[in-house]
């Protein structure tokens, strides 16, 4: 059963997979704009931005645990520029040193909740962070998710859309066009799972048309929007 919960870390959240691959099929994990760190079996993963749906692999049933981090904010966290985890699931050995690895994941496996025991993880990371995350990255979700174009935005922070690009790689893993393309699809399907017609899903969150909207669901899940929504209940 997947459960969330608030997080002491500012824009991050808890959560808990306790059945995870143990159905038919693998688990699909839609892209949203995020970077997660994670547990599993005992060892420590980042979850890196998806431009597509990532299913879980073979083996890896059984409980997990994360932190979810809004987008933009992982990289300062975890010291890594997010385009280098872009559609990947690496071990967290693959990124820090094996002896700050080694303690960092004795002191989660020891926590008596190993979600706890990543946002303990995540906050030290946060106290001893050179520079906070850059406000500007802020601002950019914020744009995107409301459907202003990338060029309005880039003119709205005084800078140019190669720049914007540029920044955006960094911190969301993909340039702002991706990180708009999947922000939208995450607004149709909030409508879409609420009740709201496709046909009017696609028209407030600015897709040409229903076909429209339908292609973009299948070329960023693998499923038609219909099949989704009734895969995630």
């Amino acid at each position: 059963m997947y459960s969330e919960r608030a997080s002491r870390l500012p824009d991050a959240v808890l959560w808990t997979n306790t059945l995870a691959g143990t159905g038919a099929g693998a688990d699909r994990v839609l892209p949203d704009g995020c970077m997660d760190l994670l547990w599993h079996d005992g060892r420590l993963l980042v979850a890196g931005p998806d431009t597509r749906a990532h299913l879980t692999e073979d083996g890896m049933a059984g409980p997990w645990a994360g932190i979810r981090f809004h987008p933009g904010t992982a990289p300062a966290l975890l010291g890594v520029p997010a385009h280098e985890l872009r559609d990947r699931r690496p071990d967290l050995a693959d990124l820090w040193p094996a002896a700050e690895v080694r303690r960092a994941t004795a002191r989660v496996n020891a926590a008596a909740d190993p979600a706890r025991g990543l946002e303990d993880l995540a906050l030290r990371r946060a106290a001893e962070a050179a520079a906070p995350p850059d406000p500007v990255l802020r601002h950019v979700v914020a744009a995107l998710d409301a459907g202003r174009p990338v060029a309005g935005t880039a003119d709205e922070l005084g800078i140019s859309p190669r720049q914007l690009h540029r920044r955006s790689l960094a911190a969301f893993g993909y340039g702002p066009k991706t990180l708009a393309r999947i922000l939208r699809f995450r607004r149709a399907l909030a409508l879409a799972r609420g009740g709201t017609p496709y046909a009017e899903t696609a028209a407030r969150t600015g897709y040409a048309d229903q076909a429209h909207l339908s292609r973009e669901v299948r070329d960023l899940t693998g499923l038609p929007l219909g099949e989704l929504l009734a895969s995630r209940g």
